[in-house]
């Protein structure tokens, strides 16, 4: 895989992929920059080489249609409070008035396009809107990791008309989750919560394989029984022994899980544990925020609601490495080709 690094993008209109994708409240206000601010070391870098810096992204699921509540004009504004400087958007991501504008740049300005999935060809890999993007740029640079496991038109298609890069994000993503599957210190464990039982339930048998043990909310121990899965290495799942929990983790859990995860030295953490939006249950969750902190293992978490609860709690900073990745690091960590990182080569 070649790099942002490798590539002379000096006066270059370089197009970037970046993972907008943030959570707003019911006035379209930002309610968590992390991902934002997760992009800027790449913005900076590029600035930094004079050059003509081409933003895009999705927000949402608009579903090929337009959606003017997840128009990116807020995440805009807060590009220009966080890099200090005027920042360009044009009002869709394709089209005459478009391309006036990006060719119109100047070395060290940066313009935002619209949002990709106003368009439907962007979920649907179409080779002609790839080329109509790609038309934007003279380099592409994908540093959105958490769209990897995608067949979208910005991830995987556009590749095939661009010289094509992975961003400082992208890379430094993909040198700490290589590290877990390559070279984990151990033991090594896996915690797998969340809502999206189904798509994980698939993951569970892989991270049996490479982890000592995996710990799994009462959900997925639902799914499993009621969907009679057998798993291959079930001595190592560990689950919840609760009444209720898709509520919260009581005490005689949280002593069992609090073992495993001060004896690990590689923790793997997706999804959190009970209906943690509500304070009254979210002491489970932040039990095991706090003992894979303490237990200074090397830990990866990843996944947007626990990512969000993390920052809110003001302790996101206390893990080794925050993977923007939910989907794509569970797909990646079980030996997954990720159409975004096989595109780029």
């Amino acid at each position: 895989m070649k790099y942002l690094t490798d590539f002379d993008v000096e006066n270059k209109r370089v197009l970037v992929r970046c993972d907008f994708n943030v959570p707003l409240d019911d006035t379209g206000n930002i309610l968590d920059d992390f991902r934002i601010k997760k992009t800027l070391p790449t913005l900076q870098y590029l600035l930094s080489k004079k050059a003509r810096i081409i933003l895009m992204s999705h927000l949402g699921e608009a579903e090929g249609k337009v959606v003017e509540g997840l128009r990116l004009g807020p995440i805009k504004n807060t590009l220009e409070e966080l890099l200090g400087l005027s920042i360009k958007k044009t009002t869709d991501c394709i089209g005459r008035e478009t391309n006036d504008q990006v060719m119109q740049l100047a070395a060290g300005e940066i313009i935002l396009l619209e949002n990709l999935r106003f368009h439907k060809e962007e979920a649907e890999n179409n080779a002609e809107f790839a080329k109509e993007l790609a038309g934007l740029g003279q380099v592409y640079i994908n540093d959105a990791f958490s769209v990897c496991h995608r067949n979208h038109a910005s991830v995987s298609a556009i590749c095939q008309f661009l010289p094509s890069f992975a961003g400082l994000l992208l890379a430094e993503e993909i040198k700490n989750l290589t590290k877990i599957l390559e070279n984990p210190s151990r033991p090594m464990l896996a915690i797998i919560g969340g809502a999206k039982v189904k798509t994980k339930v698939m993951f569970i048998e892989t991270f049996s394989k490479i982890a000592d043990t995996v710990i799994i909310n009462g959900l997925i121990k639902k799914e499993i029984l009621q969907e009679n899965i057998h798993l291959k290495h079930p001595e190592k799942i560990i689950s919840q022994i609760d009444p209720s929990p898709s509520l919260d983790i009581s005490q005689e859990s949280i002593n069992v899980f609090k073992e495993k995860i001060m004896a690990a030295k590689t923790i793997v953490w997706n999804g959190p544990f009970g209906k943690f939006e509500e304070k009254k249950y979210e002491t489970g969750t932040l039990e095991i925020a706090k003992a894979i902190i303490k237990s200074q293992a090397f830990s990866v978490v990843g996944g947007g609601e626990t990512i969000e609860f993390l920052h809110k709690e003001g302790i996101l900073s206390q893990f080794s490495h925050v993977s923007l990745g939910g989907g794509a690091m569970l797909s990646f960590l079980a030996g997954e080709q990720l159409p975004g990182l096989v595109a780029l080569g």
